[in-house]
């Protein structure tokens, strides 16, 4: 039998409609209730369109080392992902170079941060 699951997101705002909190939920994850992250990006295929829709938000709290951190993780998880998808080693190769480019420009693999 077919089965659904959610996933949800909670977008508390300020006066200026910047995000100050940033909860998310599933029906499938290990754990009860709602959990705080400071960062999200989700990227949406519309086959319709052929296009990508994405959400990306930050809180006012997140430190810019962090955000570094985030961005090269995701950029490793994509070119994982992209492998998986693809099976193509060479270009999923290329998108972990420029990943780890990344993190030594931005220091996020430097020795003083792990």
């Amino acid at each position: 039998m077919a089965r659904s699951s959610e996933l949800k997101f909670t977008i508390h705002l300020d006066e200026k409609k910047f995000p100050v909190k940033i909860e998310w939920e599933a029906t499938d994850a290990d754990f009860e209730g709602k959990r705080e992250c400071d960062a999200l990006m989700v990227s949406l295929w519309d086959k319709a369109e052929k296009n990508t829709m994405g959400i990306d938000l930050w809180t006012t709290e997140m430190l810019i080392f962090d955000m570094n951190v985030h961005v090269f993780q995701t950029l490793m998880k994509m070119a994982d992902t992209y492998l998986k998808a693809t099976n193509n080693l060479r270009v999923a190769n290329m998108i972990t170079d420029f990943a780890q480019q990344f993190a030594r420009e931005t220091q996020v693999l430097s020795d003083e941060n792990g």
